[in-house]
């Protein structure tokens, strides 16, 4: 299974958890401003990594890809906030953070694999 595929479910997995940790916050935490920050990061890495299955061309793909990096670099960002808060507790930001680390590790091997030539086929790298 190539990358993009990993990324694929890994980004849809982590969108998912977020809605429902920003639903916790928003629900039980009465906290709206930051959580909305998180939901529109956190979830938008995935849409860009299906954005990107369709790229017109191998710069519109890394393009796109490199998007989703930004949007897992300011989710990881808005995680740490809500942990030095106060608003998420040790074990919360334990149980998710490391899927925002991961998602940005396969996202950066695969900018490093289209940018070094490596071409897609049949949806596979």
């Amino acid at each position: 299974m190539g990358g993009e595929n990993v990324v694929r479910e890994r980004s849809f997995d982590f969108a998912v958890r977020i809605v429902k940790l920003c639903r916790l916050l928003a629900e039980e935490r009465r906290e709206f401003v930051l959580s909305k920050q998180l939901l529109r990061s956190g979830t938008a890495i995935g849409a860009l990594v299906r954005e990107a299955e369709h790229a017109e061309s191998k710069a519109d793909f890394i393009h796109k890809m490199s998007i989703a990096q930004k949007e897992t670099n300011e989710t990881g960002y808005w995680l740490e906030l809500l942990r030095k808060t106060d608003i998420l507790s040790e074990k919360e930001f334990a149980s998710i953070f490391p899927d925002q680390v991961a998602i940005a590790k396969i996202l950066a091997s695969i900018i490093l694999s289209s940018k070094k030539g490596k071409r897609m086929v049949n949806g596979e790298w």
